[in-house]
C-alpha cells in the first residue's frame, strides 16, 4: 500500500480580540513595529492611515509584511516548532512546524483596534496514513514503509494540505 507525503499549513489570525497572552504580545509588538516601518513608505504630504491605502499608493509597501513580521520572530521561536493551537486527539503532542509566513491583513496607524495579522505555519513533510472520523492520521517518519507511530489531528477550518507527494504505484 502506498501513502502520500504531505505538508500542511495552519493559518492563525491575530487581532485586537486576542485572548491568549502570547497572541496579545504578538499583536502589540507587530503593531508597534508597523507604526515605525510604515514611515519608510508613507509620504508626509499625503499620509495614508491604512495598510491597504498605503499598498495601493506604493507597491514597495509590500515589504511591510516582512518588516513588521520581524517583531514576531522572538515569539515564534518561543513555540519551539510546535503549533500549540493544534493539539493531537489525546492532547499530548502538537502539530510541528518548520517555517512560517506573517502577513498584514490590514492595520491603521490611527486605530490600534483595526490591526490584524495572519501567521501561516508550515509543517515538515509528513506521511498521510489515513483519514478517519474527521482526523488526519499522520506520521513524522517519512522513511517507514510498514509501521508508523501515528499522530491523530482533528480537521480544523484553518488547517489545509498545501503540498502533496503521491507515491507511484
Amino acid at each position: 500500500m502506498k501513502f502520500s507525503k504531505i505538508r500542511m499549513a495552519f493559518r492563525l489570525v491575530i487581532d485586537s480580540a486576542a485572548t491568549l497572552t502570547w497572541q496579545k504580545y504578538v499583536f502589540e509588538d507587530t503593531y508597534r513595529e508597523y507604526l515605525m516601518q510604515q514611515q519608510l513608505y508613507n509620504k508626509p504630504d499625503n499620509p495614508k492611515s491604512t495598510f491597504r491605502e498605503l499598498l495601493h499608493e506604493d507597491d514597495k509597501a509590500e515589504k511591510l509584511h516582512f518588516l513588521t513580521g520581524m517583531a514576531a520572530e522572538p515569539y515564534i521561536s518561543q513555540l519551539k516548532g510546535n503549533i500549540y493551537e493544534l493539539p493531537d486527539a489525546l492532547g499530548n503532542s502538537y502539530l510541528p512546524f518548520v517555517n512560517y509566513k506573517l502577513d498584514i491583513v490590514n492595520t491603521d496607524i490611527t486605530d490600534r483596534a483595526r490591526h490584524k495579522i495572519g501567521i501561516t505555519f508550515y509543517t515538515p513533510l509528513l506521511v498521510l496514513v489515513d483519514m478517519i472520523d474527521n482526523h488526519y492520521l499522520l506520521s513524522k517518519d517519512t522513511d517507514a514503509t510498514t509501521h508508523w507511530e501515528i499522530l491523530s489531528f482533528p480537521m480544523h477550518p484553518n488547517l489545509a494540505i498545501c503540498y502533496l507527494e503521491k507515491e507511484s504505484v
